[in-house]
């Protein structure tokens, strides 16, 4: 989450008007994330959120990620609840942009996540997949590994000043992705962007996943190799080592209530690479082109050049685990 765009007391009536929430008695920008603009709103007994959806997103894929968020919070996935205007719509326009208003998910992420947490997170991975199965609903990966040579030829060399050379490097790494990369595995919906931000915990207990907004088909196994970069390094110093612990508890949690297959096993490696390769694209094109003005701290491609070296030096399924 971001701010992006500013809104002031006219947007509020406006958002008074369109939805039947009541009267908002006070809202503040959310800082965390690089996507999109979020506030939260309170009015006198409830909480909200109000997403802006800034350029990165298609407004064509806007209608897939409302109906997903409904589809999962029916099917008991603790999730945002997208809210229905007075005229039965989930988007608004707010300043030009498209906007909508979700639940406010109690709780918050922690800082870091335990052995234990892991093993949770990785069980409602699963459930979310079980769950999303039952949803007839399609949207195609943009970020899918095999397409990222569109956002790799948004990177120019000003981007070797953050390493010598990194720019060739991810050249490279893509090239060999493109052709190791599996053909069919098992595949679903995915949440795609499950970083230790977009995990909530109430009560000291896993709560729910928020910010679905780059959710997609593509290879189940796929979204727990971005669980692994994500959720299971740890850092010291300067320095990130994956923590098998976690990894391994990741990987047990989904694994007791969704069996990864053989093929998916033989490609995890792959899958690690890529995502790792995904996120230093995304973080080496946010390092070059968010506005110095922005309200949010731009993440560091540094790490997952690191993160994506560890891949480069193991290959089996048995690596990730203790």
């Amino acid at each position: 989450m971001a701010v992006y765009t500013k809104i002031n007391q006219k947007e509020i009536q406006i958002i008074e008007k369109k939805f039947n929430i009541g009267k908002i008695l006070s809202f503040s920008g959310i800082k965390k994330g690089i996507e999109n603009t979020n506030y939260l709103i309170k009015t006198k007994s409830k909480k909200y959120i109000l997403t802006i959806f800034e350029k990165r997103v298609n407004s064509k894929d806007l209608p897939f990620f409302m109906k997903l968020m409904y589809g999962l919070s029916k099917l008991k996935i603790k999730c945002p609840e997208p809210v229905r205007s007075i005229n039965g719509k989930h988007l608004i326009k707010l300043k030009k942009k498209n906007a909508c208003i979700v639940s406010f998910l109690n709780g918050k992420d922690k800082k870091a996540l335990s052995p234990r947490d892991c093993y949770i997170v990785g069980k409602n991975i699963a459930r979310l997949h079980n769950a999303s199965k039952k949803l007839r609903l399609y949207r195609n990966n943009t970020l899918a590994v095999p397409k990222l040579n569109k956002l790799l030829a948004t990177i120019n060399k000003r981007i070797n000043k953050v390493q010598k050379n990194i720019l060739d490097d991810m050249r490279n790494e893509y090239k060999y992705l493109k052709k190791s990369w599996p053909k069919k595995l098992n595949s679903g919906i995915i949440h795609c962007d499950l970083f230790i931000d977009n995990i909530f915990f109430y009560k000291r207990k896993y709560y729910g996943f928020i910010d679905f907004y780059f959710s997609a088909n593509d290879f189940l196994a796929y979204e727990l190799s971005i669980c692994i970069n994500a959720l299971c390094f740890n850092k010291r110093g300067r320095k990130y080592f994956l923590n098998k612990s976690k990894s391994t508890n990741l990987i047990k949690g989904y694994e007791s209530i969704r069996k990864l297959n053989n093929n998916e096993k033989k490609y995890f490696n792959i899958l690690c690479r890529g995502s790792a390769l995904r996120y230093l694209l995304t973080r080496a094109y946010d390092y070059l082109n968010t506005p110095k003005d922005a309200y949010i701290k731009i993440k560091d491609p540094r790490e997952y050049i690191q993160k994506l070296k560890y891949h480069q030096n193991i290959n089996a399924f048995k690596d990730y685990l203790k």
